[in-house]
């Protein structure tokens, strides 16, 4: 096998207090600080059986209000588009709490067909995002 090619989307979030009126940075400046150091990381540190093709960090940063802080919260997004040794070096690279989407670009067809990848590796990050919510609600009450 060549390998897998993958188009992964994450947005990277900002988790700060920002300043009022010219004290500080905005939650957006935030967001782009946090996107600029990740990008930086995935460039500069080697992950086992990935190669990085293409960061792609040109998307705007969005602000959504998130119900459970009760606060808005910017998003920095960041396509990456890399190959990756085998199914389970792609997997392990997805599972970011900043996953969005993944497409597989290459090959098209594999012993699971291109869109049950995309389930697969959706599902896989989508259950862990969900279990560490479900944690970190339960700490939150505990305290």
């Amino acid at each position: 096998m060549a390998g897998l090619g993958i188009r992964l989307r994450l947005d990277y979030a900002s988790h700060g207090k920002t300043k009022k009126l010219f004290q500080g940075k905005t939650m957006e400046q935030l967001a782009e600080d946090v996107r600029q150091h990740k990008v930086s990381l995935l460039r500069n540190v080697p992950t086992q059986g990935i190669r990085i093709d293409d960061i792609d960090m040109s998307a705007e940063v969005y602000s959504v209000y998130d119900e459970i802080t009760g606060r808005m919260i910017a998003y920095a997004p960041v396509i990456i588009t890399f190959t990756a040794d085998s199914i389970e070096d792609a997997i392990k690279f997805c599972m970011k709490e900043e996953f969005r989407t993944v497409e597989v670009l290459e090959p098209a067809e594999l012993t699971l067909s291109k869109f049950d990848v995309e389930r697969l590796v959706f599902k896989v990050s989508e259950e862990l995002v969900s279990y560490k919510e479900h944690l970190l609600k339960k700490i939150n009450n505990w305290k």
